[in-house]
């Protein structure tokens, strides 16, 4: 089949799969004589494994590393296991940093009276004014670590 049925059997786009055989996940398509990609059922198979392993969130080094397990019938179980085991504790993480993130901007919208003054805890947190938005309305500020992680995600994103 063709890339474009080839997308269509696996759920995956045609500019992942070229993406995805350019990093290696999926090997070099064979080519026609006029040199249209061409893909048969162990290759949607591994699609399909790829497009479930992205949407649980592995990362493509991860995924290259399930996809070397799965192919090879003689992996341990306890590895596969453990490799997910530690994409828990990394979503776990993930997690709480967003709640975190969450609770810092419920907090400062509480503290924003959203009206027509140009007074903004909002806008103080972003631009570094951690206490605006604790004193300027006799608020608890919050938690540093919220914070801090809403001022990185802001600097960083």
């Amino acid at each position: 089949m063709n890339i474009g049925q080839a997308a269509e059997a696996s759920g995956v786009s045609a500019k992942m799969i070229r993406h995805y055989e350019q990093v290696g996940l999926l090997p070099a398509a064979r080519r026609t004589e006029s040199g249209y990609r061409q893909y048969g059922s162990n290759e949607v198979n591994t699609l399909r494994f790829i497009r479930q392993a992205r949407d649980l969130g592995f990362s493509i080094a991860e995924i290259g590393e399930l996809v070397g397990l799965w192919q090879n019938r003689r992996r341990p179980s306890r590895v596969v296991k453990a490799m997910a085991e530690a994409h828990i504790e990394a979503l776990d993480a993930k997690a709480r940093e967003l709640l975190a993130m969450k609770a810092t901007l419920e907090h400062l919208v509480h503290c924003c009276h959203g009206d027509e003054r140009p007074e903004c805890p909002i806008l103080d947190n972003l631009a570094g004014l951690d206490d605006a938005a604790g004193h300027a309305h006799h608020q608890a500020p919050a938690p540093t670590s919220a914070r801090a992680g809403l001022r990185k995600r802001t600097q960083f994103s």
